[in-house]
């Protein structure tokens, strides 16, 4: 059975929360957030989806007409998007090195090794520590604040000075920060977070500059344990063609870390558990269109699917209008 949370918001401004198990979907009542229902639960000291059945039900809804009319939002967001953190970790996953270490490889060519395929190795021997220990270190990135995540329709923005915009299809875990400095998992979502395939290729160091772009979620809210095994499709649309389709895998079972310890690693920092604070976390992927020499397009459409979400994550992208920037002095 897969239960999902997902916030509603009609052409009017109204919203609400919708409480989705297996085929069927009903508003909640006396709720507009899945952030004030998990408020409400560290509160209470009981599951999110427990206070969530505590609202009484509302009128049923038919997720894919509301996907359809843009009625759905992304799963979690903040009156304060400086206080939505939005952070990453890369070479998670089985195979994720292959296409980083294609990257890198022409730049490291007097090595054996590349940094992204040690890494990836060290991952792999100790990214699943046993109970009670702590495991190796993963990549870690930081992509923005909440003014960045965009929602399952929205558009991904690619800033004019961008050399390129390229899709990563991921699962994300969401979390709230409570009263006492908690971090506290709500969910998962599937992802794309957007990146600059073509300015980290150049310099590795460039990472932190390839990634400082937004990234959209798709609609629902899977509550409940890390799925195990997560298998989906992540396409490239142009003009109504599908110009590029491929298979992804995501999920532990597929993963050279286990989501405890890419939280650990995370939250260690104290700075991420600060009270009140949403964190929006990708999980790595391995699986990208630039890996395979697409280059794509103003006005291509990334649309990621992944059972058991039963909607996907669609966006357009769109190259921004050039901005001066200048600095005053004061």
């Amino acid at each position: 059975m897969a239960t999902r949370l997902l916030q509603h918001r009609t052409s009017s401004g109204e919203r609400s929360v919708i409480l989705a198990v297996d085929d069927e979907a009903w508003q909640l009542t006396g709720t507009t957030s899945i952030r004030a229902l998990a408020s409400d639960a560290i509160a209470r000291g009981a599951s999110l989806l427990e206070v969530a059945q505590s609202h009484p039900r509302g009128a049923a809804v038919d997720l894919a007409a509301a996907f359809r009319a843009g009625e759905l939002l992304a799963p979690i967001d903040h009156d304060d998007p400086a206080h939505l953190l939005m952070t990453g970790t890369g070479l998670t996953h089985l195979g994720s090195a292959e296409g980083r270490d294609k990257m890198h490889k022409q730049a490291a060519a007097a090595e054996t090794q590349t940094d992204s395929m040690r890494m990836f190795l060290e991952g792999l021997a100790g990214g699943k520590p046993g109970a009670g220990e702590i495991g190796q270190q993963p990549e870690w990135f930081y992509k923005g604040d909440g003014s960045q995540l965009a929602g399952p329709l929205d558009l991904l923005d690619m800033p004019a000075f961008a050399k390129d915009g390229g899709e990563e299809p991921e699962l994300a875990g969401i979390y709230l920060i409570g009263p006492d400095g908690t971090p506290w998992r709500l969910g998962f979502a599937i992802a794309n977070e957007f990146s600059d395939h073509v300015t980290e290729r150049h310099n590795y160091l460039w990472l932190a500059h390839s990634k400082l772009r937004k990234a959209a979620l798709g609609p629902e809210l899977l509550l409940g344990p890390p799925p195990a095994h997560i298998e989906g499709t992540s396409r490239i649309r142009r003009g109504g063609t599908t110009i590029w389709e491929k298979p992804f895998l995501s999920g532990e079972d597929n993963m050279s870390h286990s989501i405890a310890n890419l939280e650990h690693h995370h939250f260690k920092y104290a700075l991420f558990r600060r009270p009140g604070d949403v964190h929006v976390h990708f999980f790595g992927t391995a699986t990208l269109s630039f890996s395979d020499g697409v280059t794509t397009q103003d006005g291509d459409v990334f649309e990621i699917s992944a059972a058991p979400f039963a909607l996907p994550v669609s966006n357009p992208l769109r190259r921004t209008a050039e901005a001066g920037v200048s600095v005053g002095q004061l």
